[in-house]
């Protein structure tokens, strides 16, 4: 597919994906969602890419989803739109490999229901945070009424909802919506430290356990604990985890 919208660089087991629509402040549109799948299955069967990161072009993360297309649908295609974005989501979330969100500045509605669905968020102290839809309206259409509540609690979703204020990085990361908060010029240094971190662990270990903090989720506590427990036992057998032990005893750096 020739990409539009967006930019992909893959180097060092890490690949970097900025949404590049400025003049649109990076609104997501048909065509984004295309592409992003697009390039989810060329990624996906890559065993050279550790960890991904997701981030901006411009002012924005993403301002959005795309209202000059919107305005024009009916109840049927906001519905397919809502749930082309949803699965496209949902894709994501359930990537084998970690996902970081470099949050270089406005992340608001489908932007900051983009950030959701990766793992953790890394936010510029310019990056603004929120959901604004029910000043058009609206609801969330990307799932945000569901993954806020789980991410930051049931108080803090239905006031960000509800209200659609925008909150600041270092709000958010007081209500745990991000991780950490860095000068903007600092961040993809900080973002790519720590996916370089990341991605130079045991690359199994790493996925396994997204996995199974991902499932436990929808787990009761016993239920995740002994798939916990069967995960850690299989990984015995595995020559990394060998070599991570034998590394430590050996006072060494493992060579995975």
């Amino acid at each position: 597919m020739n990409y539009q919208i967006l930019k992909i660089q893959i180097a060092d087991r890490i690949a970097v994906v900025t949404i590049s629509r400025p003049a649109a402040l990076n609104a997501l549109n048909t065509r984004f969602f295309k592409e992003f799948n697009h390039f989810l299955d060329d990624l996906e069967p890559r065993d050279d890419v550790k960890v991904l990161v997701i981030t901006g072009e411009g002012k924005a993360f993403v301002a959005g989803a795309d209202i000059a297309e919107m305005v024009h649908m009916n109840s049927d295609e906001g519905y397919a739109f809502s749930t082309f974005g949803q699965r496209t989501f949902d894709r994501l979330e359930q990537l084998r490999i970690p996902v970081i969100a470099a949050v270089n500045g406005y992340a608001l509605g489908g932007g900051c229901e983009l950030t959701m669905a990766c793992d953790f968020r890394i936010a510029s102290k310019q990056a603004k945070f929120g959901q604004p839809e029910m000043n058009l309206g609206m609801i969330p259409g990307y799932a945000a009424t569901q993954r806020l509540s789980r991410l930051t609690g049931l108080g803090n979703a239905l006031y960000l909802i509800l209200t659609a204020d925008t909150i600041s990085a270092d709000d958010a990361l007081r209500i745990g919506l991000v991780q950490k908060v860095t000068e903007p010029e600092l961040l993809m240094v900080e973002v790519m430290k720590l996916a370089t971190k990341i991605a130079g662990n045991g690359s199994q270990a790493v996925v396994t356990s997204k996995r199974i903090i991902r499932a436990g989720i929808a787990k009761s506590f016993q239920e995740a604990s002994e798939l916990e427990a069967i995960e850690f036992g299989r990984q015995f057998d595995d020559q990394a985890t060998k070599e991570g032990m034998k590394a430590f005893l050996e006072k060494r750096k493992p060579e995975w």
